[in-house]
């Protein structure tokens, strides 16, 4: 039946393939595109998934490294997730969230905050993670108006992070060339370091740089002042930023200088919601923290179908209820806020997850991270970090200097490349490649995984050498 398919699929793409490349070339636009060739570019097409493979457009079978995007929680082709879509958009396939609402939305919400830590308890649906991290921000900003503080805007963010593409959301991004060319919300925005223990200044140790984080933290607040800044927007772990794991105990201490000075914690789990480190939400569970809103996506329907949200505090929309001015209207919705088939496909998905999928992802992870951690044998790997079941392995020139290869800053474009024809998809990230495999991998096919990464890495430090760019 599977060979079946395969044969099917690949057929499919035989038929289409060079058309859809024509056709993306004439008329798709394409995410996070250069200048010199949007609107004129074809990716890798890609036929079918199955599990935790998809199949290119060749008919090579790849393993789907970066599980879609951080997204294909479950893996591909679960068929009880396709069922839930059908029979839901046969029963309702849409309703208006203006004046109309939806059970499937009303049992998900109960659901969430079942799973939630602290006084989380209400839910608002949105298509996506920047949409849910805009939301958590126009929120804080009819937050602060009713309260009669219309002064306290500002929102603290981090080198590193990453926390959407819609103008709010994208104004907090502190990656690299994120926004070299875009404009943003810079007004409302103050920046942090990132809290990226191999990046700490030389001679620093791991708690004293958790020190210089906290002390710059609540020296920021102290200069900016408390009365201006509504919030901060944090990730537990800065995922597109390269798996940044926050040193012990930090965010538990930037929480609590959170609440000292009335500043609003949004953790941004759109990547660690739903099971990325084997937890519903890992605010909680894995960081002791109970946040005054977290934004989720992506897992929460394992990338079967776009929602997002963001959860609310108790205390929060109490305060609202209480004030002087119960008219005030929060204008903010979406047309697909809460939408049928979405919550319905999200239900079904937490089922799979609280069946085995969570329990699983737990146990495999230590196997995961023992077993990427064996790359730094290799001279261009710098460091192997990650949590859970997302890792990022970092290249550099040399681990003295922990120069991140100045001279080829595409080298995890070419660690990609080679790994694709090994049987491998590799989230490139300049000079690091993320690995977040759906959450069903076995340790035979993690043992596929790092060979394949392996055999990859190390084709590239041959060319690098044969090039002249190392001499590693």
């Amino acid at each position: 039946m599977a060979a079946a398919r395969e044969i099917k699929a690949r057929e499919m793409v035989d038929a289409g393939g060079d058309d859809a490349v024509e056709l993306a070339k004439r008329h798709l636009v394409q995410p996070w595109p250069y200048a010199g060739s949007v609107g004129a570019e074809a990716r890798a097409l890609i036929g079918e998934g199955d599990g935790i493979y998809i199949t290119d457009a060749s008919g090579k079978r790849l393993i789907d490294g970066p599980a879609g995007m951080w997204c294909i929680n479950v893996g591909h082709r679960r068929e009880e997730l396709a069922r839930v879509m059908y029979d839901q958009a046969m029963a309702l396939s849409y309703n208006t969230p203006w004046y109309t609402m939806n059970a499937p939305s009303a049992e998900l919400a109960r659901r969430i905050a079942d799973a939630a830590p602290g006084d989380l308890s209400h839910t608002f649906f949105t298509t996506g993670g920047s949409s849910a991290v805009e939301t958590a921000l126009r929120f804080m900003q009819f937050y602060n108006n009713v309260r009669g503080r219309p002064e306290k805007k500002l929102i603290l963010s981090r080198g590193g992070a990453y926390h959407g593409s819609t103008y709010l959301s994208a104004s907090l991004n502190g990656r690299p060339r994120d926004r070299d060319w875009m404009d943003g919300a810079d007004e409302l925005v103050v920046k942090l370091s990132s809290p990226n223990p191999f990046r700490r200044p030389q001679g620093m140790s791991v708690p004293a740089f958790t020190d210089f984080l906290v002390d710059q933290f609540r020296d920021t607040v102290a200069r900016v002042g408390a009365d201006r800044i509504g919030a901060f927007v944090g990730e537990p772990v800065q995922a597109s930023g390269g798996v940044v794991v926050p040193p012990d105990g930090y965010l538990k201490r930037i929480r609590e200088i959170c609440r000292e000075n009335d500043i609003l914690y949004v953790s941004d789990e759109v990547v660690t919601g739903f099971g990325r480190l084997g937890h519903v939400f890992a605010s909680g569970d894995m960081f002791g923290i109970d946040p005054d809103m977290i934004t989720f996506a992506k897992g929460v329907t394992s990338g079967y179908f776009p929602l997002g949200g963001v959860i609310i505090s108790e205390r929060l929309l109490e305060e609202l209820r209480r004030s002087n001015h119960p008219d005030a209207l929060f204008g903010h919705g979406l047309t697909y806020t809460s939408h049928p088939i979405g919550c319905a496909v999200a239900l079904k998905n937490f089922d799979l997850l609280e069946e085995g999928v969570l329990q699983h992802a737990r146990e495999i992870a230590p196997y995961f991270q023992a077993q990427l951690k064996t790359l730094e044998e290799l001279p261009l790997v710098g460091e192997v970090r990650g949590v859970g079941l997302m890792a990022c392995v970092e290249c550099v020139a040399d681990r003295e200097s922990k120069d991140p290869l100045q001279l080829d800053k595409d080298v995890g474009k070419r660690i990609d490349a080679h790994c694709h024809e090994l049987g491998l998809l590799v989230r490139p990230l300049i000079n690091m490649c993320v690995m977040s495999p759906p959450l069903i991998i076995s340790r035979e096919q993690v043992d596929d995984m790092v060979a394949i990464l392996r055999e990859g890495i190390s084709r590239t430090m041959d060319d690098l050498r044969n090039e002249g760019v190392w001499r590693g």
